[in-house]
């Protein structure tokens, strides 16, 4: 685990919007390899930019190439989570999931997709799991600290 790729949410938000946008796995690569920002152009939208998209993982340190394959963000704020899980998942806030104070509700997810989250969540939240029927599990992520509330 200690070779676990980290990146911020900002760089997960913008690699799982482009995921989603273009669904082009093998031209996010080629922009990630090329560090060519152009090809992700298709992607952009008002607040998804990637202008500084490589200049800023470069600055930070982070191993795109390897976060294409799985990453760790190293810390998550309750409006970026919603955000990160909506773009990852393909889920909206308050029609997929209930979205409050220090948590998100009824997140409804395979149990691939659970382990995606666990995997890609920063130590700052908990994932509280239950299963629901046939392989799609109920989770509930919850601020670290609150678990009990």
């Amino acid at each position: 685990m200690s070779n676990e790729i980290k990146i911020s949410q900002h760089t997960a938000i913008l690699l799982e919007h482009a995921r989603k946008s273009l669904n082009d796995e093998a031209q996010i690569r080629e922009a990630v390899r090329l560090k060519d920002a152009t090809l992700l152009k298709n992607a952009e939208e008002e607040h998804y930019q990637y202008e500084d998209f490589f200049t800023y993982a470069e600055e930070h340190t982070e191993k795109l190439e390897q976060a294409l394959e799985g990453y760790r963000m190293t810390f998550n704020t309750r409006n970026g989570l919603k955000i990160w899980v909506e773009e990852k998942f393909n889920l909206q806030a308050h029609v997929d999931f209930r979205f409050g104070e220090d948590r998100m509700d009824e997140i409804q997810l395979t149990k691939y997709q659970v382990s995606q989250l666990k995997e890609s969540l920063a130590v700052n939240w908990v994932v509280l799991e239950k299963p629901l029927h046939e392989g799609i599990q109920e989770v509930s992520l919850v601020l670290r600290g609150d678990v009990d509330r």
